[in-house]
């Protein structure tokens, strides 16, 4: 995570251009071979970071309390993840808008984050399958891709403007917001087969 974390300062500080890898590698204390060995590109460097916010997520979404219906917890997580000071704190806020503004704009760094929501659906659909008990892995793959969806849509939409990480246009806001839609989702059908 300390090369994650390296790279994501530099990045923020200097720009994607201008960042080297070697540049990553001695600001995080290893030597550029050491990096290669873990990373192929400069902007792998920070999928540790996008992924950390993605797992946050997920396991909150585990964590919720049982008694809540998938839609509710969904929520619940949101809440937990999303809102600055719960699950981190406002400058940190200020950094994630700028890596996924970066990667809105970059296309290798596009990738990285395409990478990561993409493994969260994974890791997400998982997790719905044990809260719900349900198996169809296709209903759950897609009830994951469209809750993921929602929290990626909600965190780009803020990362591309300038409002706080708190409030009505705050990640946590826009993405309950886009949940929404999925409240009349059959989530209690899940293991129905077509």
């Amino acid at each position: 995570m300390e090369i994650a974390r390296a790279a994501a300062a530099l990045f923020v500080r200097q720009g994607l251009r201008a960042t080297r890898a070697e540049d990553i590698a001695q600001a995080a204390g290893i030597a550029p071979r050491t990096f290669y060995r873990y990373f192929a590109t400069k902007e792998e460097a920070v999928a540790p970071l996008y992924a950390a916010g993605a797992d946050r997520w997920t396991e909150a979404v585990r964590d919720a309390p049982a008694d809540l219906p998938v839609p509710q917890a969904l929520e619940h997580a949101l809440h937990h993840t999303l809102t600055p000071g719960a699950g981190i704190s406002e400058s940190s806020w200020e950094w994630a808008r700028t890596l996924v503004r970066l990667a809105t704009s970059n296309p290798a760094l596009r990738k990285v984050w395409a990478e990561v929501c993409h493994e969260s659906e994974r890791t997400l659909a998982d997790a719905l399958a044990a809260r719900t008990g349900h198996d169809n892995v296709a209903a759950l793959n897609f009830a994951a891709a469209a809750a993921a969806a929602s929290v990626r849509v909600a965190v780009e939409t803020w990362a591309s403007g300038n409002a706080p990480a708190q409030g009505p246009e705050g990640p946590a806001s826009l993405a309950r917001a886009n949940l929404a839609a999925l409240r009349n989702f059959p989530w209690e059908n899940l293991g129905a087969r077509a």
